[in-house]
């Protein structure tokens, strides 16, 4: 019992290896063609995407089921899939507003905003530390702290007492209308 555990047939490891080589092969080929968009991660649609492929991708290259012509199929139709929703998220703000997260300011002037980021499920210590990351040195540096769509964390800061911020940087962003005008510059080609 433990035997079959443990060990294959020869043959049965060849397929594994040439799965393998085939599945990544057709990755590559799909990505080129659809693009690199297709492993982006701006919204959860590209991170199913990205969860998808790499479950298809060891199904198929680690077993029988799917077969290997299923799992190409698969993943073919997965990135059309993406390619799809991408072009709908370009043309139609409608399906944008539908499949994408919006941004959510968490932090401006140095003061938290704790019911943003109570809404964003994101802690003190979450921003403490992408503070640290971007070199901040005093919470009075910090012009805004963004939850981006993707689940990442954007700090803008800057050591100059007067910087302001282009206000396209903002655009779309929860939170940021509550801002005072004073953190924007008057045109965005003089932000510090």
């Amino acid at each position: 019992m433990i035997d079959e555990w443990i060990t294959a047939e020869w043959s049965e490891l060849a397929m594994v290896v040439l799965s393998g080589i085939i599945t990544y092969g057709a990755i590559l080929a799909y990505t080129r063609i659809v693009g690199l968009r297709s492993f982006s991660k701006i919204s959860a649609a590209d991170f199913a995407m990205t969860i998808a492929v790499g479950s298809l991708f060891a199904s198929t290259m680690s077993g029988s089921t799917p077969t290997l012509s299923v799992g190409l199929v698969a993943i073919a139709t997965l990135f059309g899939g993406q390619w799809l929703v991408a072009f709908l998220r370009r043309s139609s703000k409608s399906v944008s507003q539908i499949v994408d997260n919006q941004p959510m300011l968490l932090m401006s002037r140095g003061g938290l905003l704790e019911e943003n980021m109570r809404k964003a499920n994101v802690t003190h210590a979450d921003i403490y530390g992408k503070l640290r990351e971007a070199n901040v040195i005093t919470l009075d540096d910090v012009l805004a702290v963004v939850f981006e769509t993707t689940g990442d964390i954007s700090v803008l800061h800057s050591n100059n007492p007067d910087a302001t911020l282009a206000p396209e940087l903002l655009v779309g962003v929860v939170g940021a209308e509550t801002l005072p005008a004073d953190l924007f510059a008057s045109d965005s080609n003089s932000s510090s």
